[in-house]
């Protein structure tokens, strides 16, 4: 949680406390709220510390010898004035937030008064946060549990196989005993949570308290004591199965790649993903990751197995999935003497010679305009000297080239290699928000951050000449590496004060050499890429095993 949202809590928290006209009882009441809710955030020294502060605040509105009704007129102008700066510091998605603390506070442990709801309604009228998200995230925090409020912005997630909802979506776990429930708020794309059972779930990490509501983020992962873990990638697919796209399966089946010469560049590898996932793959120098991607968007025929989508094989029957597949490659494909605008016309002219240059102009504005280079679109590309765009510009021009054509699956090469970690960021969310539209995103991607790692729905590690070593969740895979080696506190993927996941654990891992008698590293791995890929093989064939 950061600074500016507990210092907004805080002080709306202190305010809410004496809102019942100087009852002490309900004060100490919701004194212990506050410390309850400090300690589920923070460590205990650092809970204490911002109760003193809390405690402070509320001291300073207790000093205040006005009427009931002068006092409160004070409060209201209190809350607006801290609105006001909260509007002027906090991002949009940052205000719901502070919201949905906001109503559990006046709701935690008895019924909230009118004067708690008209104070709670003020906060979000000041937000601007529409009346209708207001009324769900209200309703949901009110719930019991035993409601099942029959709404398309609900997800329930329960034991309960082949069950059928009218407008609500559901996802069956049978390691559940109770029920999850996660609220989706559109307008900015946030997911809420909360468990009502007697297990003990844990998420990432940190154990779900019943009475509290959670704010689920990227790379987020929910472990019920039996089952496989829930992730935050099968929560979203979960609301997305039923926006009306048509459904894309892609399927690798036992693909292997060898060179002319006989050298394996891809050994045996099974994959299957749908639409509105963003898949990463990693591994290092002469892992075979541009071999893999170039099988997989049908440049180069397998050596055994076959890579279909929607059971058409990409390579035997080309003809029938021409224009579904995009590919980015790592080099920049721009004219340099052309503008921005005329190198995506003239590439759009190519792919619908059908249409006349009027409708051809149209789709390239909208593309333009869509990815942020509608200001830019006069502009000379330049050279990678002579530069008139900047290196983020030119990467999502490079991905408009390919866009325009409108393909399901699209792979990108190394789209951040070269740009700074803000221009990075802003490719991964163009690329995240392509899939949330309904493609089908494979990236190969070289040394993300922790935020960049998170957003990838699904990770495909390759280890030297072509051994694939892990797919799956990509925090799971710290945990995984760390479990397959026995290290020390290995159920721990991410930190769990910050939430952040470092990548480069798995590597160290996965790349760890032995040491001599003198304690230097030999050049000889701890273990091979071959035993990696036999783990990785056996770990798979258990969970094809568990699926049956």
């Amino acid at each position: 949680m950061s600074e500016k949202i507990l210092n907004a809590l805080l002080q709306l928290f202190a305010i809410l406390a004496k809102a019942d006209g100087g009852d002490a009882a309900a004060a100490t009441e919701r004194r212990t709220i506050v410390e309850r809710f400090l300690l589920q955030q923070f460590p205990a020294d650092l809970a204490r510390y911002h109760l003193a502060r809390f405690d402070a605040l509320l001291t300073a509105d207790e000093r205040d010898a006005r009427s009931g009704r002068k006092r409160t007129a004070l409060r209201s102008v209190k809350v607006l004035r801290i609105c006001m700066q909260v509007n002027e510091e906090l991002t949009h998605r940052q205000r719901y937030i502070v919201l949905v603390h906001l109503i559990e506070f006046v709701h935690a442990e008895r019924e909230a008064s009118e004067l708690d709801l008209e104070f709670v309604t003020t906060v979000a009228d000041t937000f601007n946060i529409p009346q209708e998200e207001f009324a769900r995230c209200l309703a949901f925090v009110r719930g019991n549990g035993g409601e099942r409020e029959d709404s398309e912005h609900l997800l329930y997630v329960d034991a309960q196989e082949g069950r059928t909802l009218g407008r609500a979506h559901h996802l069956h776990h049978h390691g559940i005993r109770g029920e999850l429930q996660v609220l989706h708020v559109p307008s900015v794309g946030m997911y809420v949570m909360r468990y009502f059972g007697p297990d003990e779930i844990f998420l990432n990490g940190q154990r779900v308290a019943g009475d509290r509501h959670h704010v689920l983020t990227n790379g987020s992962s929910l472990r019920p004591p039996h089952g496989a873990p829930i992730y935050y990638s099968d929560i979203l697919g979960s609301f997305l199965k039923r926006k009306g796209r048509s459904s894309i399966t892609f399927q690798a089946d036992g693909i292997e790649y060898a060179f002319p010469n006989g050298t394996k560049g891809l050994h045996e590898l099974r994959l299957r993903e749908t639409s509105g996932k963003l898949i990463g793959i990693m591994g290092g120098s002469g892992s075979g990751k541009s071999t893999l991607l170039n099988v997989l968007n049908g440049n180069l025929r397998p050596s055994k197995g076959r890579v279909t989508i929607n059971g058409i094989d990409v390579h035997a029957e080309a003809d029938r999935v021409r224009g579904v597949i995009g590919h980015v490659s790592q080099d920049d494909l721009l004219i340099e003497e052309l503008t921005v605008f005329q190198n995506l016309f003239y590439n759009a002219k190519l792919c619908f010679g059908d249409q006349d240059d009027e409708a051809i102009t149209e789709r390239v504005l909208r593309m333009l305009q869509s990815l942020g280079l509608y200001e830019t679109k006069d502009l000379k590309v330049g050279s990678a000297l002579e530069k008139t765009i900047s290196g983020g510009q030119r990467k999502r021009l490079n991905i408009a080239l390919e866009l325009i054509r409108e393909p399901s699956v699209l792979f990108v090469d190394e789209p951040t290699s070269g740009l700074s970690s803000r221009d990075s960021e802003n490719i991964m969310d163009l690329l995240r928000e392509l899939a949330l539209k309904g493609r089908l995103v494979f990236v190969v991607i070289h040394q993300p951050s922790s935020d960049i790692f998170k957003m990838f729905d699904r990770l495909l590690l390759m280890d030297q000449e072509g051994h694939p070593v892990y797919y799956g969740d990509p925090v799971e895979a710290v945990v995984y590496f760390k479990q397959v080696t026995g290290q020390v506190a290995a159920q721990a993927g991410q930190c769990s004060a910050c939430g952040n996941v470092n990548p480069e654990q798995i590597f160290n891992i996965l790349e760890a050499k032995l040491v001599d008698e003198y304690g230097n590293e030999t050049d000889q791995r701890r273990i091979s890429p071959e035993a990696w890929n036999e783990v990785y093989r056996a770990r798979m064939a258990a969970e094809e095993h568990d699926q049956e």
